[in-house]
């Protein structure tokens, strides 16, 4: 966490286009409405929470990065947190995301059964490919969710779960 501090002033420019590019490809595969909820767990300074025009909440361990974020989405609502113990009820958004964060949890699979407990049936993941931890997120995943549809991109795997537009496997 002490290393995402210290970068959260030059967070957008290290991870922005690289983010930008997955979301769009993302949004290629998926349709997310104005009226539906997202909780961005691990969102850094927001990149991928603000790309979505929801009703958005990002979660992050970094205050630093909470800060930029709140700083760049006045619409989206920021909360510094870790994904192991999410402070919502259970069922409470409607879609939820964790992208190229999962890898830094301190507990995967608590992290997870986190993410699914505060969802309802979406939830987008992307998994850095070199993650020494890569190939146990993806069983987890596998087991955990409904995946729709496993999209490969160039430093991630992306996994699309309980969407009804998706392109299949």
């Amino acid at each position: 966490m002490d290393y995402y501090n210290s970068i959260s002033k030059g967070y957008d420019e290290l991870h922005e286009a690289e983010q930008t590019k997955k979301l769009e490809l993302i949004s290629k595969k998926i349709d997310i409405y104005s009226n539906e909820t997202l909780l961005d767990v691990g969102c850094g300074s927001g990149i991928s929470t603000r790309f979505w025009k929801c009703r958005r909440t990002g979660v992050d361990p970094s205050e630093e990065l909470i800060a930029v974020a709140r700083q760049n989405d006045r619409k989206g609502k920021y909360l510094v947190g870790m994904a192991e113990k999410l402070p919502f009820d259970d069922n409470s958004f409607s879609i939820v995301q964790s992208l190229t964060a999962i890898h830094n949890f301190e507990d995967i699979k608590k992290g997870l059964q986190e993410m699914k407990r505060v969802g309802n049936e979406k939830y987008i993941f992307s998994v850095l490919k070199r993650s020494q931890h890569f190939d146990r997120i993806k069983l987890l995943i596998i087991q955990m969710f409904d995946v729709n549809s496993i999209l490969q991109e160039e430093k991630d795997t992306i996994f699309l779960c309980g969407f009804q537009r998706t392109v299949p496997f």
